[in-house]
């Protein structure tokens, strides 16, 4: 089966290829680099000729709440109208969860846009919603670093591993459209200040780790049931202390 993944040269994506290729799949990585982009729509109708399946796991450039509205809007707008001229029958796309319940961060907004233009496109869907990874918790404790000292909110996590996420992602690119949404999360919900402190000591990082009542979530107000699932969710098979054994000079 061909699928087609929309960022496919990135941390998430490169995973999801070889997880497919393993499989006996046709998997193709498509980004700009590769001559396919979605926010212009260049190359996208070769790309996506005789594909079965798309999965855009791609992310905007910039943070800026107007241009990663536009990026998403974009490139969703662009995906789904190239895939119903190409007949696929069925679009996976990576979200975060706790989306839609974080409507300050135009972040957030943005990819609640996107589900929606998907939701609405008459393309069968899957939607796959995972919460922080862990190769980017030391981006989120880094966000408060000052001082000789980082700062992060009091609220709890439930980070999972890059390859969990990807793991989740093969198997719903390979089976059918889910037609709604499916969380998957990290097997340890923890405050961010203990995740941070297990990161820093596994890193040497001498660093005092200070967690602050009421300190946003890059730019978002967080309580405990904002970075973690809220219902049913399929939780990822690798613990923080383990990914750190291999890890901890990454990310």
């Amino acid at each position: 089966m061909k699928i087609v993944i929309i960022g496919g040269t990135g941390l998430i994506g490169s995973k999801l290829v070889r997880n497919l290729k393993e499989r006996g799949h046709d998997a193709v990585a498509a980004s700009p680099r590769s001559g396919v982009n979605a926010v212009t729509g260049e190359g996208l109708a070769n790309a996506l000729a005789g594909a079965q399946v798309v999965v855009d796991v791609s992310n905007s450039p910039s943070f800026d709440d107007r241009a990663v509205l536009e990026f998403f809007e974009r490139s969703t707008g662009n995906l789904m109208a190239a895939e119903k001229k190409a007949g696929v029958k069925h679009h996976v796309i990576l979200s975060i969860v706790g989306a839609d319940r974080m409507r300050d961060s135009g972040y957030m907004r943005a990819k609640v846009a996107q589900e929606s233009l998907v939701r609405s496109s008459g393309v069968p869907f899957s939607i796959v919603r995972a919460t922080q990874f862990y190769e980017f918790l030391g981006a989120v404790a880094e966000a408060g670093a000052a001082d000789g000292m980082v700062r992060v909110p009091t609220a709890p996590m439930q980070p999972i591993a890059a390859e969990d996420v990807a793991a989740s992602l093969t198997d719903v690119a390979v089976g059918s459209p889910i037609q709604g949404i499916l969380d998957i999360a990290g097997p340890e919900k923890l405050p961010i200040a203990e995740l941070a402190r297990q990161l820093f000591q596994a890193r040497g990082d001498s660093r005092k780790v200070v967690d602050v009542d009421g300190m946003p979530y890059f730019g978002q107000k967080v309580d405990d049931g904002s970075l973690c699932p809220f219902g049913p969710a399929r939780i990822g098979a690798v613990r923080f202390e383990n990914w750190l054994t291999t890890n901890s000079t990454k990310g």
